[in-house]
């Protein structure tokens, strides 16, 4: 843990000195033998998957050494994070040596999960206890998001708020404030929500299977649901977190559910821990070759082959998008669903309303701490508004599951709801003064789900164009996986007539899972497999056309990619005028997985891109190899630093940015920028260098050379040859001057080609039905 978080601060360009003990067989003097420790650990990090680490070179900012021989170091620094075992003792011995070093000021947190954080400080100055908290990060660091911050009584409120503010802009973090209690907010919740669900299990007899169906995507948790997350996080650290709730929280009226069921008790007792142990509730073994899932029956505690489950009710909210909607039907389900829905959130309600103000004096901490620790889109209180507070209440009083008493206060003051939109910002409820404030930290954020009700100025079936203010619009894609159509076609050609007319520039954005997975190619395959390539060429034309507005518009167009920006997506952004990008960013070319190369001008633009990044001396050919690779292997990046290397991004042009609520308000400033510098149309490229025969036969040669070694298919090999084509710019016989168009027009004659072959709609057909690339 220590080395993933020293990872993190790497990331965002921070020196860090990372320390551990030294084994006990080291020789004096012998600083390899002495660092063995925390070298062994920050390599098995950076060999990790995922990652904790953006680029591997950033590595380099990360120091290592040793307790007795550079604690002394630790002057030098500002911030020391403790991140050793969970004992109190041990943490009181470090933080002694600290104290002998530290200079007046440091910073001094620990990253426990549990151990009270006042009981640390016991016995250091009065210097250091003003500078010391808790910084509990949630792991793994850099993937989930929580960072809560937690004071004594003796910690001066500037140290407090610097952490929260340095943790969400700088670390990307969303940080929560809280208070010094048992496994404070997000694992006092979670742990709640899972041990009240494993009862749920043990009482009723319904399946891993049925549960983690239930507790998945569906509801807006994420996909290892319940029983899944458990095995990952570990059956024997489960335990330990609950038992120590159940010690050391006497006064909680669910105290009883933190008890641990009888079958995991013998689950324990037989080493089945989860993913750590090889197996838990979950198992995996080889059979014929294949890998076959197994769940246990909770009841006889014996595995059985994972059975699919339907519920009737799921059934239903299949074409419902919108999670609070489908919350209102599921919760309302006759079935076995609602049954489950309304006895395990209705008891997750009141003990949230409960902890209130044992944890935490206000309702959206609660809420930030469960989206951020544990990947739910809607925490508690979230929920429970989506279902109608008052009208909930009465059902849950019926199950006996009676909330706090400041929500019924909170109801007869006139507020029927935790949360409201007010001018763009998101307001909660606050019990003490019983009125709405504007949650704190997020006034400089743009969401555009606080905005788009108010501001909008255009939508049709994929797409939404919003009012950012100060002249500037945005558009966002909501198709599935935000996939590029006709309606985002559309979409994206409205936008900038409308900038063009009326606006100064255009942000290209969303708030769903990912940015763009890419065209359309269930539509590609219909057209395809029907052989209607006249219908395919148009569509293929209208997308470079709308490529190439996106480059030459009369406005700026800056592209805010998140998450996944793959193939249209990826495109998309190489034409925008500039990239703000989160720095979670999975950006990639990546047609060749299903048979085709960029038709959207992607090759084109890697081909203009070439032409202009070679300078004099360069050796052409390995600069065309590189490109030629990048997208023969479908390269993604694993992080926006990544997509610099591979030519996605552009150095000196784009930009970083690590907090994800910060990236559209810096994308409509970047915009901005662009605008009021004089921003002038560009002018469509006729000068883009390309070499033709000259790295035609390379292209050629390496697939060949590929398959003959049984590297690549010999479909592979034919799209190896289409790609070479297009980036040499043709077989021309010498180097020579192309436009944009002439690129394009080989770019898609190419895409078209490689449509008509049977192999390749194999690989598109084996895309849509199971999601798995076919090396055919």
């Amino acid at each position: 843990m220590g080395s993933r978080i020293a990872c993190h601060f790497a990331n965002i360009g921070v020196q860090v000195l990372l320390l551990d003990m030294v084994p006990k067989d080291a020789a004096p003097g012998d600083a390899k033998s002495r660092n063995k420790l925390v070298n062994d650990a920050l390599a098995a990090a950076l060999k990790s998957n995922p990652s904790p680490i953006y680029l591997n070179a950033f590595a380099k900012r990360i120091t290592t050494g040793n307790f007795d021989d550079d604690m002394p170091k630790i002057a030098e620094c500002d911030w020391v994070i403790e991140v050793v075992v969970e004992r109190l003792d041990i943490k009181q011995l470090v933080f002694t040596n600290v104290e002998k070093y530290r200079k007046a000021g440091t910073l001094v947190t620990s990253n426990t999960s549990g151990i009270p954080i006042h009981l640390m400080a016991e016995g250091r100055s009065e210097d250091f206890r003003k500078h010391f908290c808790g910084s509990h990060f949630f792991n793994p660091p850099r993937y989930l998001k929580l960072l809560e911050v937690i004071p004594t009584a003796d910690t001066l409120p500037e140290v407090a708020d610097f952490l929260l503010h340095y943790g969400e802009k700088y670390l990307g973090k969303t940080t929560v404030l809280a208070k010094d209690t048992p496994a404070f907010i997000g694992n006092r919740i979670g742990v709640f929500s899972i041990m009240s669900i494993l009862h749920y299990a043990e009482k009723t007899g319904i399946t891993i299977e049925e549960v983690d169906k239930l507790t998945g995507p569906v509801i807006g948790h994420p996909k290892s649901a319940t029983f899944r997350t458990s095995d990952v996080v570990g059956l024997d650290t489960m335990v330990h977190v609950a038992n120590g709730l159940s010690q050391n929280v006497p006064g909680d009226e669910s105290r009883d559910l933190f008890r641990i069921p009888g079958y995991v008790t013998k689950m324990v007792e037989n080493n089945w821990l989860g993913s750590k142990s090889g197996q838990g509730f979950y198992k995996k073994e080889k059979v014929d070759g294949a890998s076959v899932f197994y769940t246990l029956d909770l009841k006889t505690l014996e595995y059985q082959p994972s059975k699919k489950v339907k519920f009737p009710s799921l059934e239903t909210t299949k074409a419902v998008d919108n999670l609070r909607d489908r919350m209102k039907i599921l919760f309302a389900a006759t079935d076995k669903a609602g049954d489950f829905y309304r006895a395990v959130f209705f008891q997750l309600f009141a003990y949230a309303s409960n902890r209130i103000p044992e944890i935490s004096d206000e309702i959206y901490k609660i809420d930030a701490a469960m989206n951020a620790g544990f990947g739910w889109e809607m925490g508690p209180f979230e929920k429970w508004d989506a279902l109608g507070v008052e009208a909930t209440i009465k059902q849950m009083e019926a199950a006996g599951n009676k909330p706090a008493q400041w929500v019924y206060d909170m109801l007869q003051s006139g507020a029927s709801a935790f949360y409201k939109i007010e001018d763009g910002k998101k307001l909660y409820y606050d019990i003490l003064s019983k009125t709405y404030k504007i949650i704190p930290g997020t006034e400089e954020f743009i969401l555009l789900d606080n905005i788009r009700s108010s501001n909008t100025v255009w939508k049709n079936s994929g797409t939404t164009i919003t009012d950012l203010g100060d002249g500037i619009l945005n558009l966002e894609f909501h198709t599935k996986m935000n996939t590029i159509g006709g309606e985002v076609i559309e979409g994206i050609n409205k936008a900038i007539t409308l900038a063009e007319q009326s606006y100064k520039g255009l942000v290209i954005s969303n708030e769903g899972a990912n940015f763009s997975a890419g065209a359309n190619v269930g539509m590609i395959f219909m057209m395809a497999i029907e052989q209607d390539f006249e219908e395919l060429n148009m569509v293929i034309r209208a997308f470079q056309n709308t490529m190439m507005r996106v480059r030459y518009s009369s406005i700026p167009v800056v592209a805010a990619p998140h998450q996944m920006a793959l193939g249209g997506g990826c495109e998309l952004c190489l034409h925008a005028d500039k990239v703000v990008a989160h720095a979670e960013l999975y950006m990639g070319l990546v047609e060749f997985g299903v048979g085709l190369i960029p038709g959207g001008g992607g090759t084109k633009e890697f081909a203009l891109r070439l032409s202009d990044e070679l300078q004099d001396g360069d050796i052409e050919t390995n600069n065309f190899r590189d490109r030629f690779l990048t997208i023969g292997q479908a390269k993604v990046s694993t992080s926006a630093y990544e997509a610099f290397n591979y030519g996605y991004l552009k150095k000196g042009r784009d930009v970083v940015v690590v907090s994800r609520n910060r990236l559209l308000a810096e994308a409509k400033k970047q915009c901005l920028l662009l605008a009021e510098e004089g921003y002038v149309q560009p002018v469509k490229r006729t000068d883009i260098r390309v070499l033709g025969k000259q790295v035609l036969g390379l292209g050629y040669v390496g697939a060949n050379t590929m398959y003959s070694g049984n590297y690549i298919s010999e479909h592979d090999v034919k799209i190896s040859h289409k790609l070479a084509y297009v980036l040499a710019g043709g077989d021309l016989s010498q180097p020579s001057l192309v436009s944009e168009d002439y690129l394009l027009n080989l770019e898609r004659e190419a895409f078209i080609s490689l449509c008509a072959e049977r192999k390749t709609l194999e690989r598109i057909q084996s895309i849509l039905t199971g999601g798995k690339v076919l090396r055919n």
